[in-house]
């Protein structure tokens, strides 16, 4: 599981992403990438910022039954991409919200390729910083 402060939980925070955020594509994964709106509330001038003033990064995975009919195979998906998130979290900028959209085609997906598309469309939408 991801920490709480980096859960997206709520359907209108997953609504307003999708309506104003930004989208990146790969294969089998669609990010969903907006700056949270209270992050410009929380900016100080350079001296002042600090990684815990900020607001986190708030992540949420949707996966539909296109997907798979068998809930088992929909949430095997979600574990690994949950567990790809989690080793990047130290990565990601804080103060975005992020909705990763799984695509039909990513039952033949391991994790392996999880790991290098997330990575890929986190640095795609500028989200990801460090190497």
């Amino acid at each position: 599981m991801l920490p709480p402060a980096n859960r997206l939980r709520r359907d209108r925070e997953f609504s307003a992403v999708y309506r104003k955020g930004i989208r990146r594509n790969s294969r089998h994964l669609t990010l969903r990438a907006l700056r949270d709106s209270n992050f410009n509330n929380h900016r100080l001038s350079e001296q002042q910022t600090s990684l815990k003033t900020l607001p986190a990064t708030r992540i949420g995975i949707s996966i539909s039954l296109k997907v798979s009919k068998l809930s088992v195979v929909r949430n095997r998906i979600k574990r690994q991409i949950r567990a790809a998130l989690r080793q990047m979290l130290p990565r990601i900028s804080p103060g975005w919200n992020l909705v990763i959209v799984v695509r039909p085609t990513a039952q033949e997906c391991n994790y392996g390729e999880f790991l290098q598309q997330l990575e890929q469309l986190l640095v795609e939408a500028e989200v990801l910083n460090g190497n």
